[in-house]
């Protein structure tokens, strides 16, 4: 008995034994549009194929290698059979990716050898030289990196996915129909003549054979109001009119439609509509990752390599198949038709229909296909095994890459470190074996740029602490009880960490200056000794504090009477009366930092230096950071003795001293107070300009920074994210570069001077949408959620206001600014500037290394934003400490020693070490304390949280719980304006 079933059920079979994560982006085709039923067509005459179905604008969306590898086969598919056109050498540098992936690196002979046996294109002897020639320059690049390149080059080509449809116009012009990402295309033979974007087009529709096209109202555009399009048949209208909507729905929508209610007497048009995720939905259910990672063959390669592993891309939290053990073998359907031929039993779009002519290498019969689909559950177990070893618990933290190619300078000699053992160097397993470090897959979306993404590290497992179990609560127990010894204790913690800081500047970064001249006398004259004084200082500070709480806790000189010693404020008094003797240097630093900069900017050898410095572990925040650290530890101090004098009555023996030194440490704060609001700033702005590419004068005067984050701009091809850099007089647009360096590409600025600002969710039917006119421009924009877009709206109206305030206008951040003279619904399809040609040269240039985990690329990742108010926050809420560590699938608890700062929890084995093993990005996260269902049952436990991201961690005492809770929240839920301001008017700074 034949069994008779919707083509989705077999379209999911094929995808569930390929281990298709990103199966949406394909359909099955056959070449009679006609329904298959048993009575008209015997099953064993069709030949039903696997194809890509919908080509996204952006190849680096697919997030899984297995996905990009299909992808190419298609493009290898369409080459060879004419539908993808394109000239000569882009015909020759396509193949010679296709023919690296396949051979490997260039040997003249092989490459002729296999070249004479397999047509890639037809007349491709005539190209025989120029493959051989782009071949050579592809030495070193691995199949995923060649199926990136391949990917990189066709979408730039016009016909790159495009399925034509035999159609005629009203004066009987014989033309073709196509439908992609951004809206209905119009051809004449292969040229395109015409395009209508989704954001023009009202309703589409047909009638018989007559397809109709209702456009928006538009004064400024010559076309009718509804446009009127002749095809063969009716069948072959209405099929095309789904794939119409498929692709509207599947690239423009939030979610999957709803169905249509059925009318109860009678129906009018058509019932159908798109089912299925659409491609927010795909990539937001990869980035939540929770798939098993699952080996898969590339059938026709002959490299058995395991260099993909070490530079394989992806984003943030998606799992890569990698190239293991054969378990599925993956092909694309082949065969020539003329366009227009046949139909997808999917709705999917005109592809290649069934022929008995196809190449041995990609030859898989239906049987086989079939058999292959019908073992796939058992298969599914063997792939199992043979991911075992793969992380179980994918800890989403960030660590500097870079070092895996990169040596690491010596530790400088400073008297005060011990060595430590460099987990950093091993991805240890959920079993607890270790790996090599090249054996750790490299996240990043650009094959070419070696970095792995800023949001995947290796894994913190068991060994990189010692287990603890009951026996560690009866030691706690034994320290004191007080809230002033654990306040204490805090100083000691974070004392220790901007020691290391200051070792930053001190030692590696003066080691490193050392080695090459290229820092100018008078600029290492105004750092170093500016710095060496306090390093010295707050090391003799550190050794008082410990001292003073090994006696609190009874540890030495025990025949002294105990409570005599249970006091701080003392030792802060003393100390914090010394460092006002240090104000001098304290005011040299920032004229440091600027004087850095300026040089930087005079010198390329300079600007390396540092950027070289910036990649290494022990920089693990930007460089310009830690000339800051003096003025924020003055802060701390301040809110260490708030603390204190709160605790303490006044009867208490502590009391006036704590009380004394915090007069003492608010006076010297409110002398830095402007200062540390400029440099801030300064410090932001100069660290925006690493990450933006394309910005002339980004760093003037007068220039504030309000906020950056990630939104979805409204343009021709849809919604596409975007980076958007709001200033006190501009804001910028920005998208991810594909480049190496990893910086962002500025497309568009819009002064705020004349800004309205409007929500406009009902016309555009996008959730979480706004509309920004400027004076010449206006763009539509849609935040991931309402308290984001919210934050956003707060902001923007804030800065109009400013921008309103000011009488000078805002100068040119680009290089090239054309004239943008659009109306709002120009501007809102606007195609983006990233398809010019200098993009695609830029994109294939191998640039100097960047750092991928600045606040920027966490945004990107997250889809969410942070303000110079969160920074300012961020700098009040440091801390530092042991904390156990546990995963949501272990058993045990982990000890580590761990840093807060900058958004970020940073990990180390022991405070003694140099560089963290790895961190963890904390926006987006939330934070609870585990439910009566997790089974924890221990005391002082907080719960991290994000997506499916889960991590338990344990403090020692409830003062250090609630000290672990209220900073990160600081940094998992954005501050109110009004927060800062009132702590800017009592003098936080």
């Amino acid at each position: 008995l034949w069994y008779l079933a919707p083509g989705k059920v077999l379209l999911d079979a094929v995808c569930n034994h390929l281990n298709l994560v990103e199966g949406d982006y394909f359909g099955l085709e056959f070449p009679d549009h006609k329904k298959i039923t048993v009575g008209d067509v015997r099953p064993k005459h069709v030949v039903v194929k696997f194809v890509v179905k919908f080509f996204p604008p952006d190849h680096t969306q697919l997030q899984e290698e297995l996905t990009r590898y299909l992808f190419a086969l298609q493009v290898k598919q369409d080459l060879a059979q004419g539908r993808l056109t394109c000239n000569d050498t882009s015909a020759a540098l396509l193949i010679s990716h296709i023919v690296q992936s396949e051979i490997g690196d260039f040997d003249e002979a092989s490459d002729r050898e296999h070249l004479a046996k397999n047509k890639y294109i037809p007349q491709q002897d005539a190209l025989e030289d120029k493959i051989v020639e782009f071949h050579h320059n592809h030495i070193g690049q691995t199949p995923a990196e060649s199926d990136f390149q391949l990917l990189e080059i066709a979408r730039r080509l016009e016909m790159y996915g495009i399925r034509l449809h035999p159609a005629k116009d009203r004066e009987g012009t014989k033309i073709n129909l196509a439908v992609a990402n951004t809206g209905i295309l119009v051809f004449q033979g292969f040229t395109k003549i015409n395009a209508f974007n989704w954001a023009k087009v009202r309703k589409l529709s047909f009638k018989r054979k007559r397809f109709l096209i209702k456009l928006r109202p538009d004064v400024n555009s010559s076309y009718q109001d509804t446009l009127e399009f002749l095809m063969a048949s009716r069948d072959f209208c209405k099929s095309f009119w789904k794939i119409c909507v498929e692709h509207h729905a599947f690239f423009r929508l939030f979610e999957e439609p709803k169905p249509k209610p059925k009318p109860v007497l009678f129906s009018r048009g058509s019932s159908f509509r798109f089912s299925g995720r659409t491609q927010k939905q795909v990539l937001d259910f990869v980035r939540e990752g929770g798939h098993k990672k699952v080996p898969f063959e590339r059938k026709h390669s002959k490299i058995h390599s395991i260099r993909s592993l070490a530079t394989e891309p992806t984003e943030p939290n998606s799992e890569v198949p990698k190239q293991a053990q054969p378990s599925a073998s993956l092909t694309l359907g082949e065969g020539a038709e003329s366009p227009g031929s046949g139909q997808s039993c999917q709705q999917g779009e005109d592809l290649s229909g069934a022929t008995q002519e196809r190449s041995p290498a990609l030859q898989r019969s239906p049987a086989a296909a079939a058999a292959a689909v019908a073992v796939a559950a058992a298969g599914s177990k063997d792939a199992d095994r043979a991911v075992k070893a793969v992380m179980e618990e994918e800890e989403e933290v960030v660590k500097d890459r870079t070092q895996q190619s990169r040596p690491q300078p010596q530790q400088p000699s400073t008297g005060s470190q011990t060595g430590s053992p460099h987990l950093s160097e091993l991805s240890i397993n959920s079993q607890g074996g270790a790996a090599p470090t090249n054996a750790i897959l490299s996240p990043n979306l650009s094959p070419d740029t070696k970095q792995a993404s800023p949001l995947v590290s290796p894994l913190l497992n068991d060994q990189a602490g010692p287990r603890t179990d009951d026996e560690d609560d009866g030691r706690r127990k034994r320290f004191p009880t007080d809230k002033a010894y654990f306040i204490a204790k805090e100083v000691s913690t974070t004392e220790r960490t901007y020691l290391k800081d200051l070792e930053v500047i001190t030692s590696w970064f003066q080691s490193a200056v050392s080695k090459e001249d290229s820092m100018p006398e008078t600029l290492r004259s105004l750092i170093f000794p500016n710095f060496e004084p306090l390093h010295k200082f707050h090391t003799n500070f550190l050794k008082e504090i410990e001292q003073r709480l090994a006696l609190w806790e009874g540890r030495s000189n025990a025949h002294i009477r105990g409570d005599f010693y249970q006091r701080i404020g003392d030792v802060m008094l003393k100390n914090i009366q010394g460092m006002k003797q240090l104000a001098a240097h304290l005011w040299k630093h920032s004229e440091a930092l600027e004087a850095l900069e300026t040089s930087i900017r005079g010198s390329r050898r300079l600007e390396s230096l540092c950027r070289d410095f910036e990649l290494q572990k022990v920089c693990y925040l930007p460089l310009n950071t830690f000339l800051l650290r003096p003025l924020h530890r003055l802060m701390h101090y301040k809110q260490v003795l708030e603390r204190l004098c709160k605790h303490h009555p006044p009867s208490h023996a502590d009391f006036r001293d704590c009380r004394a030194a915090l007069a003492e440490i608010t006076e010297m704060v409110a002398q830095l107070h402007g200062t540390m609001i400029k440099m801030e700033n300064f410090q932001k702005l100069h660290e925006l300009k690493k990450d933006l590419i394309g910005v002339d004068n980004l760093v003037i005067p007068g220039r504030e920074f309000i906020r950056l984050g990630s939104l979805s701009k409204l343009s021709g091809k849809g919604l596409q994210q975007r980076m958007f850099f709001l200033f006190n007089d501009v804001l910028l647009y920005t998208s991810r570069g594909l480049t190496a360096s990893n910086q962002f590409k500025v497309h568009g600025q819009l002064p705020l001077y004349g800004m309205t600002m409007e929500e406009s969710e009902d016309e555009w039917g996008v959730p979480h949408c706004l509309t920004l006119r400027g004076q010449r421009q206006s763009i539509i924009v849609a935040a991931s959620s309402r308290s984001e877009m919210e934050k956003w709206v707060e902001d923007i109206q804030m800065a109009i206001d400013l921008a309103e305030k000011s009488s000078d206008p805002a100068p040119e951040f680009l290089a090239s600014s054309p004239p943008d003279n659009k109306s709002p619904e120009e501007a809102a399809v606007d195609q983006e500037s990233e398809d010019d040609l200098s993009a695609s040269r830029t994109s294939l240039e191998r640039q100097a290394p960047h750092r991928g985990n600045t606040m920027v690329h966490v945004c990107w990742h997250r889809n969410t934003s942070v303000s110079m108010v969160d920074f300012s926050v961020a700098v009040e809420n440091q801390l530092s400490g042991n904390l156990l560590r546990k995963f949501k699938n272990s058993n045990g608890w982990q000890k580590l020693w761990v840093v807060f700062t900058n958004f970020c929890l940073f990990f180390y084995k022991s405070p003694q070490d140099n560089h963290p093993l790895a961190s963890l990005p904390l926006l987006g996260y939330s934070l609870t304390v585990p439910s009566e269902a997790e089974d924890i049952h221990k005391d002082y436990v907080f719960k991290l949280h994000f997506k499916s991201h889960v991590y338990y961690f344990r403090a020692e005492s409830e003062y250090t719980f609630e000290r672990w809770m209220e900073v990160i929240r600081s940094a998992t839920s954005s501050a109110s304006r009004a927060h800062v301001l009132s702590h800017k008017e009592s003098h936080v700074y």
